[in-house]
């Protein structure tokens, strides 16, 4: 998989979810331990300086990559195995690069990379400031209220080989029929296929 296939002369948000194979991103009791890697996505979008987070999603993403900034042994604790090379190099990504944390909720984020932003409409100037692609890290909420807003140029999925018989499906808030062209796929470690597909 390579840099973004979208054109460059705006900055492109990328979105990139873990997929099972019968398409959910969570089980039905939110369980993500089949998930044996968090850190593919950032090695989709080697271009992004930026990042998009939902509110809902963004405290345990502070906490867990934090951690591993922090201290590499502590994934274990939170992830139930240590943490990959791949993770520790997206967990030192975390804290230099700007994060926007889209939420009506949260009064403030704890980083000093990380602002609040309460609109979208926030985050359309993004794509006119110099800077490379902007990594939309969800949760699921957010990717469909983008995708809803137009804001999504490229969606990847990591997809999974195995099948959870029920879950959180991704695209639940779409509210309308998208078409999407396959750019580019590939695989990935433990039978884990890749597609990049733009809006």
């Amino acid at each position: 998989m390579g840099v973004s296939a979208v054109s460059k002369e705006s900055r492109a948000f990328i979105a990139a979810l873990q997929m099972s194979l019968d398409g959910y991103i969570q089980g039905a009791g939110d369980e993500v331990d089949w998930v044996d890697s968090w850190s593919d996505a950032l090695g989709l979008v080697p271009g992004a300086d930026a990042a998009v987070i939902g509110g809902g999603t963004y405290p345990g993403y502070e906490q867990l990559w934090g951690s591993i900034a922090a201290d590499p042994q502590s994934a274990a604790a939170m992830l139930g195995r240590a943490a990959t090379d791949g993770e520790v190099e997206y967990a030192l990504w975390t804290q230099r690069t700007p994060h926007y944390v889209l939420s009506t909720t949260l009064d403030k984020a704890n980083w000093e990379t990380a602002r609040v932003v309460r609109e979208v409409s926030e985050l359309r100037p993004l794509r006119e400031q110099p800077g490379g692609d902007i990594y939309v890290v969800g949760g699921a909420a957010l990717v469909a209220s983008l995708i809803n807003e137009g804001l999504i140029d490229e969606l990847r999925l990591i997809v999974h080989p195995v099948i959870l018989g029920g879950g959180k499906s991704p695209f639940a808030g779409v509210r309308n029929r998208q078409a999407l062209e396959l750019v580019r796929f590939g695989t990935g470690r433990s039978g884990r296929v890749v597609l990049a597909y733009r809006l």
